[in-house]
């Protein structure tokens, strides 16, 4: 039986990417259902984002600014919900380094700047279960 590995110290998910068509329609239920108060929104990528605290981890509510951003294909698709997956990691450039090496498919194959001013790189959903994971440090 193969041993699984040990887990990445430090490595915890960041956030989980909501793709919306309409951020004043979205927000109520995280303010006022759940009582969350978010961040002001900032934009990268094509989209206004919208960072909401959740324990240890944020939902970012991501809607396009454009028709062609990230966002709006993805929406244009597959309609609104999930977009991804962020995972925090202690070295973002080693855990890089390491889904090369396993054969893993780098959107990014450099990290560049996301979201808050953190460096961030997307893995393929095709080699990860269908799900666009982010990777962050």
């Amino acid at each position: 039986m193969a041993r699984t590995p040990d887990p990445i110290p430090g490595a915890r998910i960041a956030h989980i990417g909501v793709a919306v068509t309409d951020l004043a329609a979205a927000l109520p239920f995280y303010t006022q259902v759940l009582g969350l108060t978010p961040h002001p929104p900032e934009t990268a990528d094509g989209a206004t984002i919208v960072s909401i605290p959740f324990g240890e981890s944020d939902v970012e509510l991501l809607q396009p600014r454009t028709p062609d951003s990230p966002v709006a294909r993805f929406i244009e698709k597959r309609g609104p919900g999930i977009h991804h997956v962020c995972y925090r990691v202690p070295d973002l450039d080693a855990a890089l380094t390491a889904c090369r090496a396993a054969g893993y498919r780098l959107v990014d194959e450099t990290p560049r700047t996301g979201a808050h001013g953190k460096r961030i790189a997307f893995l393929h959903p095709k080699g990860t279960a269908g799900i666009l994971i982010e990777l962050t440090d």
